[in-house]
């Protein structure tokens, strides 16, 4: 959920940027902060809370300078206090930096400098990256070289500024990976720079969207764009309409789009806060989760409708695994109607991306009369489904505008894994070197999930291949069972294809009737324990002229022999496996919709917030 904003001109940058960052709030946050270069020295303003205590502060004290960079927090390696805000400055004073991602092996990295005599100011894994910077500075290389260096030096993905005393005239500003835009605003003789297009777009409509591992070197008078081997580059200008629709959409031709690029940051945002990366353990405060209540369950109904049904059939996974309680997954729209079984002793999870889903209320009204405990997983603050429950985990996805839903999929998939560990812990069910590997393992899935968007281009091209087709199957098994119906019901929603997800060992039980060269058949067969059965299924389908695309795991050469095409996606841990195997099936469905000119952000028949029976 962080913001950046950065400026370099002639006009007075500390109100330039507390403007960009105000066109950001929406994003949520819990401090901000802006450095100036003024009078040859870097000057910085912090503050915990909302961004008007940040203006408070400058009001007092101000700041007055030609360039400066800002930023708002959402705090993730500790918490939210004033030296832990960003701007972090270097050691030395020369160097600042703002930045958005997380830094994977920054503890690797504080030792390190901690052992030549770096003084770190804040528990941040931010602050690595400046300390770095200074110290490859002062060995002789530029900004910009010092820079490149650090970032080789990164693991997980990054939005990254850097301004410097020493070189009064250049920011750099960075992205690797996908934890978010990193957009420069291209006015006359004066440069911007931000992580979303609000936040520039009063000032300039011409705008450069950096790529994955690529360095802007930004001058008041123009800027470069470098590979991250240094290699100069051509990149387009986009010129923005003047109209918030196409602000906020940017350089991506459906919200839809935007949204599933999105994710590697709205992943971030989720667990932000949630995870205490020094002792890798979780905390969930708005749950009000005891150590006493979690002994005490016997049962967890989740109850869901469309895709939250489906991203709770994948929690059930995760909490029987890790907890060690037995969760039934049920449709919001069926669970009162049946006189459901529901005492103390039964927790009710209910998830909804708009948090005003009518079935899904009436089931939390349906449980709290029993005397159960109800919680919600839900994105839209201040909802109803965050009001009238017990506890919550709230997203944090951000605005999801495109009907069908994705980043909410995939941000509710990690807020029941983390449901899952805390459970765990408090039941007794994890020890700690388990937990920890797991917390090792959902850091990473943000950058994984940044890896499988790169294949977009191959998807697309896929797509073209088969948007004229009328019917499709889609086969998993285990915890990728409900990640083919999701895929199928991404296919239904936008595309208007008919789509059936099924559960891969059932196919032999009706659905192969219908397999034939005009019904693909998309098999998730990842390298898990289930990936022979997965085959027997490829197999089947063939043995009936099925064409069969499978979504395969990098470096498996013979699945290669057994389906007519694949998507090969990064190994990832079993259990967090549908986080990523999702994403080419979202890619999939929206480019085989585009192609079709569909409506994809407004599927006809369909609405954002179901609230009516």
């Amino acid at each position: 959920m962080c913001g950046i904003v950065a400026y370099i001109g002639a006009q007075a940058a500390t109100s330039i940027i507390l403007d960009g960052l105000q066109k950001l709030e929406y994003r949520g946050y819990d401090s901000a902060g802006v450095a100036v270069l003024q009078n040859g020295a870097i000057t910085m303003r912090r503050a915990v809370g909302k961004l008007h205590n940040l203006s408070h502060c400058v009001d007092e004290s101000p700041i007055n300078g030609h360039i400066g960079i800002g930023h708002t927090r959402w705090a993730t390696h500790g918490k939210p206090v004033e030296h832990n805000a960003h701007p972090h400055i270097s050691m030395g004073g020369d160097y600042v930096v703002v930045h958005n991602g997380i830094v994977e092996n920054y503890l690797e990295l504080r030792d390190e400098l901690k052992a030549e005599g770096v003084e770190f100011q804040s528990e941040t894994d931010s602050e690595v990256i400046v300390q770095l910077i200074e110290r490859l500075a002062g060995s002789g290389l530029s900004m910009e070289e010092a820079t490149r260096q650090t970032v080789k030096q990164l693991r997980g993905a990054h939005g990254i500024v850097v301004m410097s005393r020493k070189e009064p005239n250049t920011l750099i500003a960075v992205r690797i990976g996908n934890a978010g835009g990193v957009v420069l605003g291209i006015g006359s003789d004066e440069m911007f720079i931000a992580s979303d297009i609000p936040a520039i777009h009063m000032h300039t409509r011409n705008m450069v969207f950096l790529e994955s591992r690529q360095m802007a070197i930004i001058n008041a008078d123009g800027y470069t764009v470098k590979n991250i081997q240094g290699d100069a580059l051509e990149v387009e200008i986009h010129h923005i309409p003047y109209d918030p629709v196409s602000a906020v959409k940017g350089e991506y031709k459906h919200f839809m789009q935007k949204e599933i690029f999105e994710q590697p940051r709205s992943l971030t945002d989720t667990i932000r806060g949630r995870i205490d990366f020094d002792h890798l353990d979780i905390d969930l405060p708005e749950l009000n989760l005891t150590e006493e209540l979690a002994k005490r369950l016997t049962r967890m109904v989740t109850v869901a409708c469309g895709t939250s049904y489906y991203s709770g059939l994948v929690g059930k996974y995760f909490i029987e695994h890790m907890a060690r309680l037995h969760v039934e997954v049920d449709y919001g729209s069926e669970y009162r109607y049946r006189d459901p079984l529901i005492d103390e002793n039964t927790a009710l999870l209910a998830i909804t991306q708009s948090g005003e889903t009518v079935d899904t209320l009436a089931a939390v009204e349906e449980t709290r009369e029993k005397n159960a405990v109800v919680w919600s997983i839900v994105n839209a603050i201040g909802s109803q489904a965050m009001r009238v429950v017990d506890g919550y985990i709230a997203m944090n996805a951000g605005p999801e505008i495109g009907v069908a839903s994705t980043k909410a999929f995939t941000t509710s998939i990690v807020d029941q894994y983390l449901l899952a560990l805390q459970l765990g812990k408090l039941r007794g069910t994890l020890s700690e070197a388990q937990r920890q590997q797991y917390v090792r393992d959902i850091i990473h899935i943000p950058d994984l999930v940044g890896q499988v968007l790169e294949l977009d281009a191959d998807i697309h091209k896929l797509a073209s291949e088969f948007y004229k087709f009328t019917d499709f199957l889609y086969l998993g098994r285990g915890i990728n069972y409900p990640i083919a119906l999701e895929g199928a019901l991404k296919l239904k929603e936008i595309s208007y294809i008919h789509a059936e997800g099924y559960p891969a060992g059932e196919m032999k039980h009706g659905p192969i009737a219908l397999i034939d060269e005009q019904m693909p058949v998309l098999a998730i067969a990842l390298q898990d324990n289930l990936y022979e059965k997965m085959i027997s299924q490829i197999e089947q389908a063939k043995a009936r002229n099925g064409i069969v695309i499978a979504l395969a795991t990098e470096g498996d050469d013979f699945i290669q022999s057994k389906a007519d095409h694949v998507i090969y996606m990064p190994e990832v841990p079993y259990l967090l496996s549908p986080i990523a195997s999702v994403i080419p099936l979202q890619l999939l469905a929206y480019h085989i919709a585009a192609l079709r000119g569909a409506d994809v952000d407004q599927p006809r028949n369909l609405a954002k917030s179901v609230t009516v029976e």
